[in-house]
């Protein structure tokens, strides 16, 4: 085994080399001046490829909000209603599964490229969808469930990188916001789909089939997308990462891309890396902020607001069909207004208006249950600081911790080091979805919420202090600007 993976670095090796020798300093500076003369190639070749890596956030999103409006009628057919703890594991154990796909999505990456871990991303999915549809008990939801975490784990690292690495720079943010849209259309239909469920018996089961569709055309449409030209130049495969930059970029930025792919071989692109580099060398302390970023994001409270809303509305006396209807417009309305921001603001300014806006709406609903507020007044308060809170995460806090990490990190890293910042992720969002109801029994929802809104403002004091601009760099700029050699 050792011998087969010394002779492909070898290979691999003697490809690069061959290749960096073909340009010298100068050609490599004029294909940069003629890539420049000729301005930013067309936003359309990559577009469609997006759409299609946005799937896996779309189905992200669905399985994220499938259990909101389905959880009674599911714990009634299978006979656990009143059980807080089987119900808060219903809804976590598909992050159980989702921290074991993103531990490992790095691997896999590394190993099979883009496209084929898009397509293990989407079998779990179909399997899962479907155990969780036929399940007769609670063990079997609980495995069609974690089934369908391992996908969710690999989705969303899956098209934060991709994004990033077939994007032309000028409008990667604006990309990378596609998959956060993505994430609250698959929300939103999945709240849409799930009203009937309370009155119409076995409908629960047809919410799980339905996921099933997008998850095969997923894997069906990665099948003609192009692969990541970066993964396939540090395989040593040169020749076909520039097909795949000319099927992205367009043949007049091809010889430029390449140009900037050879600056980082430079400096040590084709390296492999272990665990240790990432937890304890030169890049740690990337590694830390974005673990960092990543916790802070779920202990800001989003996902307990997503998964529970229609109890926490139920409680407030308002109807849970309207109120979700609300929650998935509101996240729809941030997205896409991410989505125009991301590339003319940048990521910091959002990640830090957004956070500070989120610590706004926390006060807002912890005020709601205080003494101090009327009943009349209680509802208003809870419901606008809930709606408030979900379009101020949707606009930073949402999508742009994945798209600046992805940004941030080098490439011979970017892979692994996204899956175990990832890691925190999963891990912080599985107990939020597993003690949420139990804690609102136990402290009450003043001091849960006083709670999250003290992790938001965390959260905008150490974006202040330890993350950098990165709008409108390509990746290789970035890496040396923000990242220079030891």
């Amino acid at each position: 085994m050792r011998g087969r993976h010394a002779d492909a670095y070898s290979m691999y090796k003697r490809g690069t080399r061959d290749y960096i020798n073909a340009y010298d300093k100068e050609q490599v500076r004029s294909l940069n001046g003629v890539s420049k003369e000729i301005g930013n190639p067309s936003w359309k070749r990559s577009f469609l490829y997006i759409l299609v890596a946005s799937l896996a956030s779309l189905l992200y999103g669905y399985h994220l909000g499938v259990i909101n409006e389905t959880l009674q009628s599911i714990s009634n057919d299978l006979h656990f209603n009143g059980n807080t703890m089987a119900e808060g594991l219903v809804v976590s154990i598909c992050l159980g599964g989702g921290f074991l796909g993103s531990t490992f999505s790095g691997l896999i990456v590394d190993r099979v490229g883009f496209r084929r871990a898009f397509q293990l991303c989407a079998l779990p999915m179909i399997i899962g969808s479907s155990m969780s549809a036929t399940a007769k008990n609670l063990w079997g939801m609980l495995l069609g469930r974690l089934f369908v975490g391992t996908g969710m784990g690999l989705g969303p690292t899956l098209a934060a990188l991709y994004v990033t690495e077939v994007s032309p720079a000028y409008v990667r943010g604006t990309y990378g916001s596609f998959t956060q849209i993505a994430t609250s259309l698959g929300l939103m239909s999945s709240l849409l789909i799930g009203f009937p469920a309370k009155g119409t018996e076995g409908w629960w089961r047809i919410c799980f089939w339905v996921s099933a569709v997008p998850a095969a055309l997923l894997a069906l449409f990665m099948q003609f997308s192009p692969e990541s030209p970066h993964w396939l130049f540090k395989k040593g495969r040169a020749a076909d990462a520039e097909a795949a930059f000319e099927k992205l970029l367009g043949g007049p930025y091809v010889k430029g891309a390449m140009a900037e792919l050879l600056k980082s071989e430079r400096r040590g692109e084709a390296e492999t890396v272990k665990l240790s580099e990432l937890l304890f060398g030169h890049h740690r302390k990337v590694v830390f902020i974005g673990s960092t970023l990543f916790a802070l994001q779920q202990l800001s409270g989003i996902n307990a607001v997503f998964f529970f809303s229609s109890t926490v509305f139920k409680s407030a006396g308002v109807s849970s069909q309207s109120a979700n209807i609300c929650v998935g417009i509101a996240n729809f309305l941030g997205s896409f207004a991410a989505l125009l921001l991301m590339d003319k603001l940048g990521r910091k300014v959002l990640l830090i208006g957004s956070f500070s806006g989120m610590v706004v709406a926390m006060g807002l609903q912890a005020a709601s249950a205080s003494s101090l507020v009327s009943s009349s007044n209680e509802v208003y308060l809870s419901v606008g600081g809930m709606l408030l809170f979900v379009l101020a995460f949707s606009v930073g806090a949402g999508p742009v911790p994945s798209l600046l990490l992805s940004e941030m990190f080098p490439g011979r890293i970017r892979a692994k080091a996204m899956s175990v910042c990832l890691a925190s992720h999963w891990v912080v969002n599985f107990f939020v979805g597993l003690l949420f109801l139990r804690l609102l029994e136990q402290i009450g929802p003043l001091v849960l919420n006083a709670i999250f809104a003290t992790f938001c403002l965390l959260a905008v004091i150490f974006v202040k202090r330890n993350v950098l601009e990165t709008k409108g760099k390509s990746l290789q700029e970035i890496e040396m600007t923000l990242l220079p050699p030891e």
